[in-house]
């Protein structure tokens, strides 16, 4: 597996740059500094795929040329999006490094067949020389994933990386896009040659939450990170809220440095792991609570149509005592699952009121 390594202890390879090449100046602004706190790899997309039509989009082979010049001036790698045939073929032109692969473009398994036809016609030179970077499909099916794959390998690509950027669903979320963590789990158990990144960016969807997932990256010891940063994130075109200035950026790879220096031993290295993973558990405990809240008000409603009370003392009693006996199955204390219940209990029957009073 020929990984690319950041020359600081503990640190994976980083890859950074904006979510889209906006103009010329800040995209060397934003290169020269990323170069300056040691990122040797620049990523900026040229052509931005945007749900609705009107969105910004791109400025496409114009942007390309900002993107080779900043390989020139400061000696960068680069790559930029591409998501079809016509795409690939410029970008190549152009000289970048590598290419990613985004997740709506992962999704599609006909767009992904032409793209890997448009690379299987590449010189053996090129096609041996360029980076393909596959993200996640948007819905998190892992057959489309390592589908994906499967067809670049099979059209002669040798550097293949996976990108994992989370999953789109539908629902309130801390993060923009679930990680779902135990799809490229299981993607590294199908395919342990194949280097995997996390893009911390797209799973968080807000730059506050990038650092602690870059850690939660670095305990599921993946190879890299794909971070958007940017110059000047307030005045973005596109994804601004999740984007990290260079310096955020510096400050968030110097705390990982201190983590993994300071987790010496293995004591402190276990102790790194499983809090990782408390982390992970907790933030899926307030999602299943906030979907569970969504479903008690949709119960609100339903209630309220048919003048039925809100407090129900059968079921609740019923359910208490359900829920109370599996805990105890579980090795969970009586006392601890009957003050969970009567708070989620509480919570239900406020909102509620709320929706059938009109609060």
């Amino acid at each position: 597996m020929d990984t690319f390594r950041k020359n600081k202890p503990g640190i994976p390879e980083v890859i950074a740059g904006p979510c889209s090449a906006e103009s010329r100046e800040q995209v060397l602004a934003t290169a020269r500094a990323l170069r300056e706190i040691g990122v040797t790899t620049f990523r900026a997309g040229a052509w931005k795929p945007r749900t609705r039509p009107g969105c910004f989009e791109g400025y496409g082979a114009e942007a390309l040329e900002w993107i080779a010049e900043a390989k020139r001036l400061y000696g960068m790698r680069t790559l930029t999006e591409t998501a079809t045939p016509e795409h690939l073929a410029a970008a190549v032109k152009s000289g970048v490094d590598g290419v990613w692969i985004g997740a709506r473009t992962c999704t599609n398994p006909f767009a992904m067949q032409a793209l890997a036809d448009a690379l299987a016609i590449l010189s053996r030179q090129e096609r041996e020389r360029l980076e393909v970077y596959v993200k996640n499909p948007v819905n998190p099916d892992i057959e489309l994933w390592t589908g994906a794959i499967e067809r670049l390998r099979l059209a002669g690509v040798k550097k293949l990386r996976a990108v994992h950027r989370g999953f789109g669903d539908y629902g309130k979320h801390i993060y923009r896009n679930p990680p779902v963590w135990r799809i490229p789990i299981e993607l590294h158990r199908r395919m342990p040659d194949l280097p995997l990144y996390c893009d911390p960016s797209h799973i968080a969807g807000r730059a506050d939450l990038v650092a602690p997932l870059c850690r939660h990256a670095l305990d599921l010891n993946f190879d890299g990170l794909f971070i958007e940063s940017h110059c000047n994130p307030e005045q973005a075109l596109s994804d601004s809220a999740q984007q990290v200035t260079p310096a955020e950026l510096a400050a968030i790879l110097d705390t990982i440095g201190t983590t993994v220096a300071v987790a010496g031993s293995s004591v402190e290295e276990r102790l790194t792991k499983l809090r990782g993973k408390i982390d992970r558990i907790d933030d899926e405990l307030i999602e299943v609570l906030a979907r569970r809240m969504e479903t008690s008000d949709e119960i609100g409603s339903l209630k309220r149509e048919a003048g039925m009370t809100v407090l129900q003392p059968g079921r609740y009693s019923r359910l208490v005592e359900n829920r109370v006996a599996e805990a105890s199955r579980l090795g969970l204390s009586e006392s601890f699952m009957r003050g969970i219940l009567e708070a989620i209990h509480e919570e239900s029957v406020r909102r509620q009121l709320s929706v059938n009073f009109d609060f």
